[in-house]
């Protein structure tokens, strides 16, 4: 007899539209703001699923001279639904 996956509270994440699957900007924010000094003058590289989506980028899009960093990369392997179109960094294109 096969055993049915038991991850419902993933299942539930996937289907839930307004439920924050990944990483949220504000953790992020919480928890970087501790090594400001460290990105100075560094490269950054984002594996994203979707660099337009990820909170991670958009941290370090919007922090870019705060940082002061010397280069944002951002990649991903699946093509974006929203890339090429104009988004607001903030949420506000909505």
């Amino acid at each position: 007899m096969k055993s049915k996956s038991s991850n419902k509270n993933l299942h539930k994440a996937n289907q839930a539209k307004n439920d924050e699957f990944y990483t949220q900007l504000v953790d992020i924010e919480k928890e970087l703001k501790h090594y400001k000094e460290q990105f100075k003058n560094k490269v950054v590289y984002c594996n994203c699923d979707d660099p337009f989506e990820s909170n991670f980028f958009k941290y370090f899009a919007s922090n870019f001279k705060a940082l002061k960093l010397k280069r944002l990369i951002a990649t991903s392997y699946k093509p974006s639904p929203i890339a090429n179109t104009q988004l607001g960094l903030f949420g506000d294109d909505k």
